[in-house]
C-alpha cells in the first residue's frame, strides 16, 4: 500500500524534546510520576513529541500545496537563491581542488525549491513541537489547539478542511482520528500525552499494578470531569452549584476524605508515634518527630563478647551541614561488653560505619564479621534492631536526640498485626538482597508499628469508600474512584513506611529515604522509620497532596481512556490502532518481582473495587517479558524467551496496527554487555552499539516482519557544562521508528546490502550530524537508517548462502559510520589532520620523533611548525600533543599566525570547563570556523571509544551537548555589542 511519510520519518526538533525532557526530572507538583511509584517512566515530552511526529505529514507529502502559497514560495525562492550562489562557489572551489590533485568530497546535492519549502514548512511545524513539549504548556489550550489542527489537517479526509473551533476540532479527531494503543503501558505516558491530543487512548498491561496507574490516569479523570465535589465541607461552602473545570471537583474530595482518613488514623494509632521531651538547653517541652533511626544487630561472632549483639551501622552521620554536623557517637563498655547510643553535635567526628565497603567489624571487639555470618544470623531469625537516635521537628531546622528507653520499649512491644501480607518474596535474589538476610515474607520488610500503620489505613479505605458513596447519593463507580486514588497515596506511603528506608544526611537532605532509590529493593541496615503524622517527609498528607495535584494537572475536555489487563503477545484490539510502547528492556528491570512491594497492599484495599484485576495472590510472573536467568534456567533460555515473545509481541501489533501510521517502540539503553560482562553507566559503551539485550530486540523486531525507518536518542540527562558531565552514559531510550515491511520484499546478497548501505546512510549521517546529535548518541541514531537497509529486505544471504544476522548487519553499519566521520578530515588543516592520527595512536602520551616526521610529510606538514603553533612539545627525540590544560593561557585566536583546527577545538573545550560565557565569547571571534571544531569534536569521541579513552571522550561528547546553547549565548552577546542605529546617531 501507499502511505503517506510522516514528520517523525524525516525529521524531529531532537534538542527541544530533550532539553524539556531532561527538565522533566525536576519537576514535581502536577507530574505524573507522582502519583505513584514506576520505573523508567518515560518523559512526557518526548512521548507527547513522538505522538504528534508520528500522525503529522511531513511536508514533503504536501510540497504541490505549498507551492501554490505565494508568500511561502517567495520565501523559499530567496532561500534558493542564497544557497545556490553557496553551493556554485563550493563546486568551483573544489572543482579547482581536484584539477590540483588535492582529494575533496563533493558539496552534496544540488538545492532544489521543493526541498527548501518542506525544510520551511517544517520548521514550521518544529516550532509547534518545541512550544507543544514544555511542561508549562501540557494543559495550554491554545498550544494544544494547535497541535491537535495539524493531526486533524493529517487525518482529514480529502478535500475535508478541520474546524478550528476546540470543541469541534475535538469531537472530529474522535471522528477522524486513529486511537493510540499502548501494550506495555508501565506508567502511562504515552496513553496520557494520546489523550492529551485529543486522541482515543488505550492502555494495557500484564502487570496490575501499571493498570491501576493507567486508569487512575486515563479514565477516571475524564469520566468525572466537571463533576462538583460531594464532601460535605464542599458542599457546604458553595452550595450543590459551582464551575468544577477537569477534574477539579475530583480532586477536591480527594484531599477532603485523605485529610479525614489521616484524622481517623491519628485518633486510631497516634498514641503509637509520641512525641519527643526535649532537653532544657533546646528549650524543653516536646518536639513531634520525624524519624526513630535503628540499627539492626546480630550476635557477635567473637566468644569474648559472651553473646551480646553488635550494630550493622553503614554510617554513623546524621546531618552534614557545615556549622550544624551531628552524628551517633557508639560508647562502649569493654567490661560488661555493651555499649549505648549517644547523639554528638559540633567539634568533632564520628567514627567509620561497622559495616559497609572498606569491610564489617564487631563493635565490641574489633574483629571482622563475615556476611555468611549475618545470613546466617539472618535466616535463623535472629537479627534483631536497636534504637540509634531520633529526630524532631524543630523550628529552625532537626532536632537530633539521644534514644531513649520510652520510646524504644514502646515500638519494640507493638505486636504485629494479624492478617498482614504473609507472602513470599519471589525473584532474583540479586534485585532483592533481604531475602538473603532472611527476610523472606513481604512483612519481615516491615517494622510492627509500619505493619500497624499500614493495615489501619488500608481499613480505613473501605470506611472511605462508604462515606462517599453515602455523599455522592449512592455513587459507587464515584465512590471506587476515591478510594483508588486513596490507595494510592497509603501505597506511595509504604515507600517510607518500612526497613528498608536510609536516612539521608546530605546538606539540604536531612529526610528519610526512599526504598526504591535504585530499580532493586536492597538490604538497609541501619534503617529511618518515619512518623506518618508528622509535616516532614514520609507522612501521609504530603502523599494524598501529590496525588491529588495530579489529578488536578489532568488534561480536562478529554475522552475517557480504556485501560485493561492483558498479555502483550496474546491481546486482542476491537480494530487498528496507532501503536507506540515502551516494552521491558531485557534483564534490567524485574518489574513483577518489585511491583508486589506494592501489590500485596493495593490489594488490600481495593480487591473488592477491582476482583478481576487483583484476584491473584502476587503478580504474574511466568508470562513477563524480561530475560530473566533465574525463572527461565540459564542465560541462553533467558535470550530464547525473550527473543521468542518480543518476536510474537511484534508480530500481534503488526497485525493490529493501522499501517497508515508508523509504529514507535522505546528502547532503553543505559548499559554495554562485553561478553556477558556490563559496564558502568559512566564507561564509555565501546561495545553498546551489539550489546545482548539491543541485538536480541531488533532480530525480534525484523523477523516478525517490521522494518525500521529511523532510530531517535532520546536523553533525559543534560548537564549544561563540562564539569557537570558525571558521565558518557547513553540517551536514555531509543524511539524505533517502524513500518510493517511489504510481503513481496526481495532477497539482497551481501554485496547489494553493503552498496545500499554506502549509498544512503552517509547522506542520513550528515542530516543527524547537522542535528548536533551528541557524538555519545550517534551510533545509535545511525542504527535507523543503516538498518532500514538492512530491514527493507526478507532476508540478507551471505556468501556462503547462510541469512545475515542483525549483529553482522550492526557491524557494517558500524564501519560506514567511521568512514563517513573519516571523510569530513577533509576539511581540516594539515596540522589538524596530522594531530589526529597522531591522537590515534598515541593520545596524549610520547611517541618517537622519526615516527612524527614520517607522519608529517604524508599530512604536508611539520613537526617544528605544530610546535610553533602551540599544540605540541618535542624534545628528547620524542614528541606529544598538549592537553587542553597546557595549551597557552592567553592565547588570542585573532593573533595566531597558524590557527588550527585542533587548537580550536580544546581551547573552546578549557572554557567550557570554566564556564559557557567564556565559550562563548571564544565562538564570537571564531566565526565560521567554529563550527568545524564540532565536526572534530565527532571524530575525536569516535576515537576514544573504540580506544576506551572514557575521561577525553566525556569532554569532546560535552562540546556538541553544549554547543546550541553556548552558540545562542555567543549570538547574544554580539547582538548586545552591535550598537544600534540610534546609538550610532
Amino acid at each position: 500500500m501507499t502511505y503517506k511519510k510522516k514528520l517523525i520519518e524525516v525529521a524531529l526538533p531532537l534538542e527541544a524534546i530533550n532539553k524539556e525532557a531532561a527538565r522533566e526530572k525536576s519537576i514535581r507538583h502536577g507530574h505524573p510520576s507522582t502519583l505513584h511509584l514506576w520505573w523508567a517512566r518515560r518523559p512526557l515530552a518526548a512521548c507527547r513529541a513522538v505522538l504528534f511526529a508520528s500522525l503529522v505529514d511531513d511536508p514533503s507529502e504536501y510540497v504541490a500545496e505549498l507551492l501554490k502559497d505565494s508568500a511561502k514560495r517567495k520565501a523559499a525562492e530567496k532561500e534558493l537563491k542564497a544557497r545556490k550562489k553557496l553551493w556554485d562557489e563550493m563546486s568551483a572551489v573544489l572543482d579547482k581542488a581536484k584539477a590540483g590533485g588535492i582529494s575533496a568530497p563533493a558539496p552534496g546535492p544540488e538545492p532544489k525549491l521543493e526541498d527548501i519549502i518542506a525544510e520551511i514548512e517544517r520548521e514550521r511545524l518544529f516550532e509547534i513541537i518545541r512550544q507543544l513539549v514544555k511542561w508549562e504548556n501540557s494543559n495550554n489550550e491554545r498550544v494544544l489547539n494547535a497541535a491537535r489542527y495539524e493531526i486533524a489537517r493529517s487525518v482529514a479526509p480529502p478535500g475535508v478542511t478541520p474546524p478550528t473551533k476546540p470543541d469541534e476540532l475535538l469531537a472530529f479527531l474522535a471522528k477522524h482520528a486513529p486511537p493510540v494503543y499502548d501494550p506495555f503501558c508501565g506508567g502511562g505516558s504515552i496513553p496520557l500525552e494520546a489523550q492529551r491530543l485529543g486522541l482515543e487512548a488505550h492502555a494495557s498491561d500484564l502487570n496490575p499494578v501499571p493498570v491501576l496507574i493507567n486508569k487512575a490516569l486515563i479514565e477516571i479523570p475524564p469520566k468525572f470531569a466537571g463533576k462538583p465535589p460531594v464532601n460535605p465541607e464542599a458542599k457546604k461552602k458553595l452550595g450543590a452549584s459551582g464551575s468544577w473545570k477537569g477534574a477539579a471537583g475530583l480532586a477536591e474530595d480527594i484531599r477532603y476524605y485523605g485529610q479525614w482518613m489521616r484524622d481517623e488514623a491519628e485518633k486510631r494509632i497516634g498514641h503509637l508515634y509520641p512525641k519527643v521531651k526535649l532537653p532544657k538547653e533546646l528549650g524543653g517541652g516536646e518536639a513531634t518527630v520525624i524519624a526513630w533511626l535503628w540499627a539492626r544487630t546480630v550476635a557477635s561472632p567473637n566468644p569474648a563478647a559472651k553473646g551480646a549483639h553488635v550494630p550493622l551501622v553503614r554510617s554513623f552521620v546524621l546531618a552534614s551541614k557545615p556549622g550544624k554536623e551531628a552524628w551517633v557517637e557508639p560508647v562502649v563498655d569493654q567490661g560488661t561488653m555493651s555499649y549505648t547510643f549517644k547523639v554528638r553535635t559540633g567539634a568533632g567526628k564520628p567514627r567509620p560505619g561497622t559495616i559497609g565497603k572498606n569491610g564489617d567489624v564487631c563493635l565490641l571487639t574489633g574483629i571482622p564479621l563475615t556476611r555468611e555470618h549475618i545470613r546466617q544470623e539472618g535466616r535463623a531469625g535472629r537479627i534483631r534492631t536497636r534504637l540509634m537516635a531520633i529526630v524532631a521537628e524543630g523550628n529552625r531546622g532537626r532536632i537530633y536526640l539521644s534514644p531513649t528507653e520510652e520510646h524504644e520499649r514502646l515500638a519494640t512491644s507493638i505486636a504485629a498485626p494479624e492478617e498482614t501480607p504473609n507472602t513470599d518474596i519471589i525473584g532474583d535474589m540479586r534485585s532483592l538482597t533481604p531475602v538473603s538476610y532472611g527476610m523472606t515474607r513481604h512483612r519481615d520488610l516491615f517494622s510492627n508499628r509500619q505493619l500497624v500503620a499500614l493495615m489501619t489505613f488500608s481499613g480505613l479505605v473501605n470506611d472511605v469508600r462508604d462515606k462517599v458513596f453515602a455523599d455522592s447519593g449512592r455513587d459507587d463507580a464515584y465512590a471506587s474512584a476515591i478510594a483508588t486514588y486513596l490507595t494510592f497515596s497509603i501505597s506511595k506511603s509504604s515507600v517510607y513506611w518500612n526497613s528498608l528506608c536510609p536516612w539521608l544526611s546530605q546538606p539540604k537532605n536531612e529526610i528519610v529515604g526512599n526504598a526504591f532509590g535504585r530499580q532493586a529493593l536492597p538490604i538497609v541496615w541501619d534503617f529511618a522509620e518515619a512518623n506518618p503524622f508528622s509535616n516532614s517527609g514520609g507522612n501521609v498528607e504530603k502523599q494524598t497532596d501529590y496525588v491529588c495535584k495530579v489529578v488536578l494537572a489532568s488534561p480536562p475536555n478529554t475522552i475517557v481512556g480504556n485501560v485493561r489487563q492483558a498479555d502483550a503477545a496474546t491481546q486482542m484490539t476491537d480494530g487498528p490502532k496507532v501503536v507506540s510502547t515502551d516494552p521491558p528492556y531485557y534483564d534490567n528491570v524485574p518489574y513483577a518481582d518489585l511491583s508486589d512491594f506494592f501489590y500485596v497492599w493495593l490489594r488490600r484495599c481495593l480487591q473488592s473495587v477491582y476482583p478481576a484485576l487483583l484476584g491473584t495472590v502476587l503478580v504474574p510472573k511466568a508470562e513477563e517479558l524480561v530475560a530473566d536467568q533465574f525463572r527461565q534456567g540459564g542465560k541462553d533460555e533467558a535470550r530464547e524467551f525473550f527473543e521468542h515473545g518480543m518476536r510474537r509481541v511484534f508480530e500481534r501489533i503488526r497485525e493490529t496496527s493501522d499501517s497508515w501510521f508508523p509504529t514507535t517502540i522505546y528502547y532503553a539503553f543505559k548499559q554495554a554487555e562485553d561478553e556477558g560482562e556490563e559496564e558502568s553507566e559512566t564507561d564509555v559503551p565501546s561495545s553498546a552499539r551489539t550489546s545482548t539485550g539491543w541485538e536480541t530486540f531488533l532480530q525480534s523486531l525484523i523477523d516478525a516482519g517490521w522494518q525500521l525507518d529511523g532510530t531517535w536518542p532520546l536523553r533525559t540527562e543534560r548537564p549544561g557544562r563540562l564539569r557537570d558531565q558525571g558521565s558518557n552514559a547513553l540517551a536514555s531510550s531509543i524511539v524505533l521508528v517502524c513500518r510493517p515491511r511489504p510481503q513481496n520484499a526481495g532477497v539482497a546478497s551481501r554485496r547489494d546490502f553493503l552498496a545500499a548501505l554506502k549509498r544512503e546512510l552517509p547522506e542520513a549521517l550528515r542530516h543527524l550530524l547537522k542535528g548536533n546529535i551528541a557524538p555519545v548518541d550517534l551510533a545509535q541514531a545511525a542504527i535507523g537508517p543503516g538498518m532500514a537497509v538492512f530491514s527493507r529486505y526478507a532476508k540478507v544471504l551471505e556468501t556462503d548462502g547462510s541469512t545475515m544476522s542483525v549483529r553482522s548487519a550492526l557491524t557494517e553499519i558500524n564501519k560506514c559510520l567511521d568512514e563517513v566521520l573519516a571523510e569530513q578530515e577533509g576539511e581540516f588543516d594539515a596540522d589538524t589532520r596530522w594531530a589526529l592520527a597522531w591522537f590515534d595512536q598515541n593520545g596524549f602520551n610520547e611517541g618517537a620523533y622519526g615516527v612524527a616526521e614520517t607522519l608529517c610529510t604524508a599530512k604536508n606538514t611539520s613537526v617544528q611548525g605544530m610546535k610553533d603553533a602551540g599544540i605540541l612539545e618535542a624534545k628528547g627525540g620524542k614528541v606529544r600533543l598538549l592537553r587542553k590544560e597546557e595549551l597557552d593561557a592567553n592565547w588570542n585566536p585573532a593573533t595566531d599566525s597558524r590557527l588550527t583546527i585542533w587548537e580550536i577545538t580544546h581551547h573552546l573545550i578549557r572554557r567550557l570547563e570554566q564556564g559557557e560565557s567564556g565559550a562563548a565569547e571564544l565562538i564570537q571571534q571564531l566565526g565560521a570556523k567554529a563550527e568545524v571544531a564540532r565536526d572534530l569534536s565527532y571524530r575525536l569521541y569516535t576515537i576514544c571509544e573504540r580506544r576506551k579513552w572514557a575521561q577525553e571522550a566525556i569532554a569532546y561528547n560535552a562540546l556538541v551537548l553544549s554547543w546550541s546553547d553556548v552558540q545562542r549565548l555567543a549570538e547574544e552577546k554580539k547582538a548586545a555589542a552591535t550598537p544600534t542605529q540610534g546609538e550610532l546617531i
